[in-house]
């Protein structure tokens, strides 16, 4: 009871933060930068004893899809409170808090077995890589969006709204390029260590992540050379960008959703 009573005070305060935002973009209240920082704080030290409590438990390489949602989300969140402090990314909160709230709260109704397992030095840097990777791409992912959204304004001649909210194309482009430059050394990171310190990268219930993720590594790979080599921007940035992500998402929590949601087991 007391899981879902944090879970639902960090979703209304990541919600209350995502809204003001959202009105900042729609020119209904005027930017408050320190008040959505000060929300999404909030809502993530009502996020981190979900977060904490997990390490009293023996979870494995592979933790269950509740202990993916609540320690991914909240790595989200936090990076991109830092992110936000140093690049002009605020306003992804729109897309992302509400969504990290609301995997906090599916989360909590979830079953998360316990399972055996060990947590090597190399296999913690497995663990932290990965989840950082997926943080940072996740916003790349929500970035791209208000990219499309904005090159499509642009396109239809709106130049205000939106287009007025957002830091100009050529901003919102470069920091997109540097979120995926981040998280693609943080997902290399993280295929290397695997491949390192893990038993078998292809053992059965870890070859649909590892293929997957593979896969994502390339195609953003592919849009990262394009990008350097012929130009690649614009729409097409954004759908490489999104379909490379949704690839990692499937590697992340597509079997882990079939297999405890879905099956049971």
């Amino acid at each position: 009871m007391q899981a879902l009573s944090l879970a639902i005070l960090a979703f209304i305060l990541y919600l209350a933060a995502a809204s003001w935002q959202g009105l900042v973009l729609m020119h209904r209240a005027s930017p408050q930068p320190l008040l959505v920082r000060g929300l999404t704080v909030l809502g993530l030290l009502s996020h981190l004893p979900l977060a904490v409590g997990l390490f009293g438990h023996d979870e494995p390489v592979l933790p269950g899809l509740s202990t993916s949602l609540i320690l991914i989300s909240g790595a989200v969140v936090l990076v991109l409170l830092v992110v936000s402090l140093f690049k002009p990314v605020l306003n992804v909160a729109v897309g992302v808090l509400p969504l990290a709230g609301l995997a906090l709260l599916l989360a909590t109704g979830l079953p998360s077995p316990e399972r055996a397992g060990g947590l090597t030095p190399g296999i913690a840097l497995h663990a932290l890589s990965s989840l950082l990777a997926f943080a940072v791409l996740a916003i790349a992912a929500v970035q791209a969006v208000l990219l499309g959204l904005q090159n499509r304004a642009l396109r239809q001649h709106h130049i205000r709204g939106l287009v007025q909210a957002l830091p100009p194309l050529t901003t919102m482009e470069r920091v997109l390029f540097e979120l995926i430059w981040g998280g693609i050394a943080l997902l290399t990171l993280s295929i290397l260590s695997g491949f390192l310190f893990l038993d078998s990268m292809f053992a059965q219930h870890l070859a649909h992540k590892t293929i997957l993720s593979l896969a994502a590594w390339v195609i953003f790979s592919v849009l990262l050379f394009s990008h350097h080599r012929l130009g690649w921007r614009g729409m097409r940035a954004v759908r490489w960008t999104l379909g490379g992500y949704a690839v990692l998402l499937l590697a992340y929590f597509g079997s882990k959703f079939v297999l405890e949601v879905v099956l049971g087991r």
